[in-house]
């Protein structure tokens, strides 16, 4: 399961996603630190077929997890090339820009 919590902001749909299991963990590694906090990330309890959807209504997403990360760059919103790990969980966000 996916947790996601969902921000509006006028035009901006911003969803913070992550696997359910990473909630509320932190992570670092050098000089980075990957706080996977309950404000930000806790939200409902969705399937990926669901993230998909949120996805796709999207502007900005920030996801960690291999299951919420796989999710975006199977549908092409995040390049592989472009995700961090920290200690192995992967960490990506995406930005959608409208003209």
């Amino acid at each position: 399961m996916i947790s996601i919590k969902v921000y509006n902001q006028g035009r901006d749909v911003l969803i913070g996603a992550c696997d359910e299991e990473l909630l509320g963990k932190k992570f670092s590694e050098g000089k980075f630190l990957l706080d996977v906090c309950r404000r930000f990330y806790e939200g409902k309890r969705i399937t990926l077929k669901a993230l998909q959807e949120y996805l796709e209504i999207a502007t900005i997403a920030n996801l960690v997890g291999e299951q919420a990360v796989q999710c975006a760059v199977k549908m092409g919103l995040v390049d592989p090339d472009c995700i961090i790990r920290v200690k192995g969980i992967p960490h990506a966000q995406m930005v959608r820009m409208f003209i």
